[in-house]
């Protein structure tokens, strides 16, 4: 998957006999890609274009979790937890490379919890049916301590551990790309939508599309445009009807992320109320531990949202809470927000974390189709939904979708078998290989970050990987797992991809300075200084 090639099939109408696009999606995150995939796999001419990187909002910033949402079946919203637990299976059929099994425990402290929340997950597990993961039970004292050894143990009664998937949402989201273009699709990132393309009628017929890296605007013809842009779906909306009304209540979710003897076990905790009424997890993850998350309503939204530290002392105080070793804000390794598009409009006053995360398709009066809202585990329904919708609209084909059955780029049984580089399933030996063909290209670039020169190669020719931020945030989970080790190894990555693509010293300079002020955004306020200076005797081998 090279970008060169698929910008030139976007803006040259000769490879498709000069014939227009069939659909033209807007935005390269969970929605948009999966609509990608499930258009090229009916055999529709499909174009998708994002304005930065795929997943650089929401779909590389969430929990990482595939799971039926507990929340919501709290919530008596049995519908949505259905459908997710369906789609829970399917995902860890088509992509098991990715998605695995992970054991939860909700801790009991007073004496009405465990027959409380054990009658919640059996009716979890009742509601999987056939896609279930396991069967939930009830544990001891003694067994919820040794599935959990650092949990806090005075007033701790027991606990009830149920099945849950876990994922890593931005690897998934680069192989689900793949996956489009493997069907046919033109997927291009840095590529955004600045006009919109009216025939005579009045409906739309393309857009306007300019090459971030060039600076060349393009036309992009298409039968039906799709809006699938997350959290800024109501900018694309209005570019389309300046009359359109708001639709997106934007809601803010931070995690923190922990050193692993936080949590050393391969279980999970679930603490099923916080103060805010939200659900709080903290999840093994990667030989970290992901704490998270808040609700934070915000007026406005960015591709980089910011932690408040109001939401990293929540979360700091109640992961000390329940784990015997109390975490302060010194232990932070990093912390990443991410916007949830949820769909409520300016006139809808109920709590974000109330606020339905089923999805909306709504149709403007030139044609513009808008996806919005829903959850990461339920991205390849929406897409089917919208598929259907879109082709309807446009007037193509009736073609029924098959992505229940398709097997996600990378697909592999057993990809634990290839250790750090499970992750990349089928493509794991390929990297191994690119690991042993050169001096150093299989070296850490710091030993605290699972990251070797290979990686940064491999991500620039075949992931379409164009900027440091690309590979250590989303190609790798570098800065998630520690921004102040990702922002060491921001020069030798810079120079690495500088030479791959062809870019000059200034270039190199530029994508450094940048990187470190964004690493600083993913650290407590006080730390932040540290990385957007080299740190003292940090190595530039690379």
């Amino acid at each position: 998957m090279r970008r060169d090639e698929m910008l030139e099939r976007l803006t040259d109408d000769s490879w498709r006999g000069d014939e227009p696009f069939d659909l033209l999606v807007v935005g390269g995150g969970a929605t948009g890609v999966g609509i990608a995939v499930d258009a090229a796999a009916r055999g529709y001419r499909t174009a998708l274009v994002e304005q930065s990187d795929f997943g650089k909002g929401t779909s590389s910033r969430s929990t990482k979790l595939v799971h039926g949402g507990v929340r919501y079946l709290q919530q008596g919203n049995v519908p949505l937890v259905m459908e997710a637990l369906k789609e829970r299976g399917i995902l860890r059929h088509n992509a098991p490379h990715l998605v695995t099994d992970l054991k939860f425990v909700v801790p009991n402290y007073a004496w009405w919890e465990a027959p409380f929340y054990g009658i919640g997950m059996k009716v979890y597990d009742a509601l999987a049916g056939r896609y279930g993961f396991g069967a939930s039970r009830n544990l001891s004292r003694e067994e919820t301590i040794e599935r959990l050894p650092t949990i806090e143990t005075e007033g701790l009664r027991g606990g009830v551990e149920y099945h849950d998937g876990q994922f890593d949402d931005a690897r998934l989201l680069v192989d689900l790309a793949q996956t489009a273009a493997e069907q046919g699709a033109v997927v291009v990132n840095y590529a955004q939508v600045v006009g919109l393309l009216r025939g005579g009628d009045g409906f739309l017929r393309g857009a306007v599309v300019r090459d971030a890296e060039s600076g060349r605007e393009h036309e992009v013809l298409s039968r039906l445009v799709i809006n699938a842009t997350g959290a800024f779906s109501d900018g694309l909306r209005q570019m389309d009807d300046e009359a359109a009304p708001a639709m997106i209540r934007p809601s803010q979710g931070v995690h923190l992320v922990l050193p692993k003897r936080f949590l050393p076990g391969d279980a999970a905790v679930m603490v099923p109320h916080t103060d805010d009424g939200r659900v709080l997890f903290a999840i093994p993850w990667l030989d970290r531990v992901v704490v998270g998350t808040t609700d934070t309503p915000l007026e406005s939204v960015d591709l980089e949202p910011r932690a408040h530290r109001d939401e990293v002392d929540f979360l700091v105080a109640h992961a000390a809470r329940y784990l015997a070793d109390d975490p302060t804000i010194g232990d932070v390794c990093s912390v990443f927000a991410g916007i949830r598009p949820l769909v409520g409009g300016v006139g809808d006053h109920a709590e974000t974390a109330k606020i339905s995360r089923e999805h909306s398709l709504v149709v403007s009066q030139s044609g513009l189709l808008t996806v919005a809202g829903g959850k990461w585990t339920t991205y390849r329904k929406m897409a089917e939904d919208a598929v259907d919708n879109a082709a309807l609209l446009a007037e193509l084909p009736s073609r029924d979708c098959s992505t229940k059955q398709l097997n996600v780029h990378g697909f592999h049984r057993h990809s634990e078998r290839f250790g750090e580089l499970a992750s990349y399933g089928s493509d794991a030996p390929a990297v191994q290989t690119l690991q042993r063909s050169g001096e150093g290209l299989g070296e850490p670039l710091d030993p605290a970050l699972p990251i070797t020169p290979a990686h940064v190669l491999w991500a620039a020719r075949e992931e379409m990987a164009r900027t440091v931020d690309d590979v250590l945030a989303r190609r790798t989970r570098c800065l998630l797992l520690d921004a102040a080790a990702a922002a060491r190894v921001a020069e030798p990555v810079a120079r690495l991809l500088a030479e791959e693509l062809q870019r000059d010293e200034a270039w190199a300079r530029g994508e450094v300075d940048a990187f470190r002020e964004l690493a600083a955004g993913y650290l407590p306020e006080e730390r932040a200084g540290e990385v957007k200076a080299p740190a003292a005797g940090a190595s530039d081998a690379g």
